[in-house]
C-alpha cells in the first residue's frame, strides 16, 4: 500500500545543472561540419604556411617579424598572430559565438530545450561556456601549428626583436607565448560580442556578423591618426600592443591597458547578453527579441562604456595627440641601429663593438623639414650616426621611414652601400641577409617619465 501511494506522487522535474547544458551545447557545437573542419584548418595550416614560407627567397616583410622567419622558428608564430588578431579570430569568433543562441532561432527549438533544461540562466551558462571552449581549442591550434611549423622549418634560434636586441631561443619562446595568452582578452571581448549580436538579433545575418564587422572598425580606426586615448578604448587595441613584449625594456603599459579594457568589454558585453536573454518572450516562435530593447539594453551601453573608457584614459594618461613625437622616433631608429650594427659585424666576422662606444644617434625629419616632425607618414627622412673604437671619421647611414599610426615603424636603408644599400652581405661563410637594410622598430605612444 505504502508502495503504491508513493508511485501515485506527481514526479518532480529539477533544472538540468549547468555541467550537463556545457555537454550537451560542447556536443551540439563540435557535431556540425563546418566546426570540425575549422578545428582542422586550425591545427594544421598555420604549420604548412609557416614551414612554406620560410623556405622562400620572398619573405612577408611587410609583416611584424615577417623578415625575420628564414632566421628563427618564433618569428611565424607572430606573424600568424598578427593575421589571426585582424582577422582569424574575428571571423572565429563570428561562427562560433555569433551562431550559438541565434541557431536555436533558425531552428525553432527554443522550446524543447527550455523543456529540457527548465532554467534559461542555465541554458546561457551552458552556450555562453561551450562557445568559448570551442574559440580558445581555435585560438591553441592557431598557435601551437604555427610554433611547430616555425621550429620544424627553421629550428630553435634567437629572435631580433623591435629595437634589435637579441632574444635568446627560451626568452623569445617566452615572449611569443605571452603574446599568445595577451590576445586571449580582446578574444573574449570579440566573443562577448559575438554574443550580445546573437541573442539581441536572433536569427538575423548582421547577428552572425557582428564581431567580424566590429573587428574591421576597430582595425580601420587603427589606421587613423587617433588620440593615443582614444586608441587604448578600443577593445582591440591588445591585438597589436603585444608588439611591446619585444624591446628592452618592453613597452608594457599600453599591452597592460589594452588588455583591462579588453576585459572590462568581454564582462560588459556578456552581462548584457544575459540581460536581454532573461526578458525574450520565447512562447512567441516568431519573435527574436525587441529591437528596441536590443539598442537601449545593448547598444547605448556599449557606446557609454567606450565614451567613458577615453575619458579615464584621458585623464590618467595625459595623451591627447597621436603620441608620435620626433624625440621618440629618433630614440627608437638609433637604439635599433645599434644593435642591429653589432649583429652585422657578428655577421662579418669584425672586431665587436659595445652599443656605449657606438655612440649612436640619429635627426629626423618630416616631408622634407616643410611640416612639424609629429605624427605617422611615410615621409619621415632619419640620418644615424655612429662612431667606432680608434676610428676620428663619424659614420653616417640615411633611411627612410615609414610609421603608421600604432606606432610600428619600418626603416629602408638608403646608403652608404657598404652599410645598408644592399639586401644581402658578403660573408666569410658566403652572401646572408644584410640587418641594416631595412628593419622594423616600435615608439611608445604614451607619455614618458620625462614628459
Amino acid at each position: 500500500m505504502t508502495a503504491t501511494v508513493a508511485d501515485a506522487r506527481p514526479a518532480v522535474a529539477h533544472p538540468v545543472s549547468v555541467a550537463r547544458g556545457y555537454r550537451f551545447e560542447l556536443v551540439k557545437l563540435t557535431s556540425q561540419w563546418r566546426i570540425r573542419l575549422i578545428v582542422v584548418a586550425c591545427w594544421i595550416a598555420p604549420a604548412l604556411f609557416v614551414a612554406a614560407v620560410s623556405q622562400q627567397t620572398s619573405l612577408p616583410v611587410d609583416t611584424l617579424f615577417g623578415r625575420w622567419m628564414h632566421a628563427t622558428g618564433w618569428a611565424g608564430p607572430l606573424v600568424i598572430l598578427g593575421f589571426s588578431g585582424n582577422w582569424a579570430l574575428p571571423l572565429l569568433t563570428s561562427l562560433v559565438a555569433g551562431d550559438v543562441f541565434a541557431s536555436e532561432d533558425r531552428l525553432g527549438t527554443w522550446r524543447h530545450l527550455l523543456v529540457a533544461v527548465r532554467s534559461p540562466q542555465r541554458i546561457f551558462v551552458a552556450k555562453a561556456l561551450a562557445s568559448l571552449t570551442v574559440i580558445m581549442l581555435l585560438m591553441a591550434g592557431l598557435a601551437v601549428s604555427s610554433a611547430v611549423g616555425g621550429l620544424i622549418a627553421v629550428g630553435n634560434q634567437p629572435l631580433v626583436g623591435l629595437d634589435g636586441h637579441l632574444l635568446s631561443s627560451g626568452n623569445a619562446a617566452g615572449n611569443v607565448l605571452l603574446a599568445w595568452v595577451c590576445a586571449i582578452a580582446p578574444t573574449l571581448a570579440l566573443a562577448a560580442i559575438g554574443l550580445l549580436g546573437s541573442v539581441a538579433l536572433g536569427r538575423s545575418p548582421m547577428g552572425l556578423l557582428l564581431p567580424a564587422l566590429v573587428a574591421l572598425a576597430m582595425q580601420l580606426a587603427q589606421m587613423l591618426p587617433l588620440p593615443v586615448a582614444v586608441r587604448l578604448a578600443l577593445p582591440g587595441y591588445a591585438f597589436t600592443a603585444w608588439k611591446g613584449l619585444f624591446t628592452s625594456p618592453g613597452q608594457l603599459a599600453p599591452l597592460l591597458i589594452g588588455v583591462l579594457v579588453s576585459l572590462v568589454w568581454a564582462a560588459t558585453a556578456t552581462a548584457l547578453a544575459y540581460l536581454l536573454f532573461l526578458r525574450r518572450d520565447f512562447t512567441n516562435l516568431t519573435s527574436d527579441g525587441s529591437g528596441r530593447r536590443a539598442i537601449t539594453v545593448g547598444l547605448v551601453p556599449l557606446v557609454g562604456l567606450l565614451a567613458v573608457t577615453i575619458a579615464i584614459l584621458a585623464a590618467v594618461t595625459a595623451s591627447a595627440t597621436a603620441g608620435i613625437q620626433q624625440a621618440k622616433v629618433e630614440a627608437g631608429v638609433s637604439t635599433a641601429f645599434a644593435h642591429l650594427y653589432r649583429v652585422q659585424t657578428k655577421e662579418l666576422n669584425r672586431p665587436d663593438v659595445t652599443e656605449a662606444q657606438l655612440q649612436a644617434s640619429t635627426a629626423c625629419t618630416k616631408g622634407d623639414g616643410k611640416v612639424d616632425p609629429v605624427g605617422p607618414g611615410n615621409d619621415w627622412r632619419c640620418v644615424v650616426s655612429w662612431h667606432l673604437p680608434d676610428v676620428a671619421a663619424t659614420g653616417q647611414a640615411i633611411y627612410q621611414l615609414d610609421i603608421t599610426a600604432d606606432g610600428r615603424f619600418m626603416a629602408d636603408g638608403d646608403g652608404p652601400k657598404e652599410v645598408n644599400g644592399f639586401f644581402l652581405v658578403r660573408t666569410p661563410i658566403g652572401d646572408a641577409p644584410n640587418p641594416l637594410w631595412q628593419f622594423d622598430g616600435n615608439v611608445d605612444l604614451l607619455p614618458t617619465p620625462k614628459g
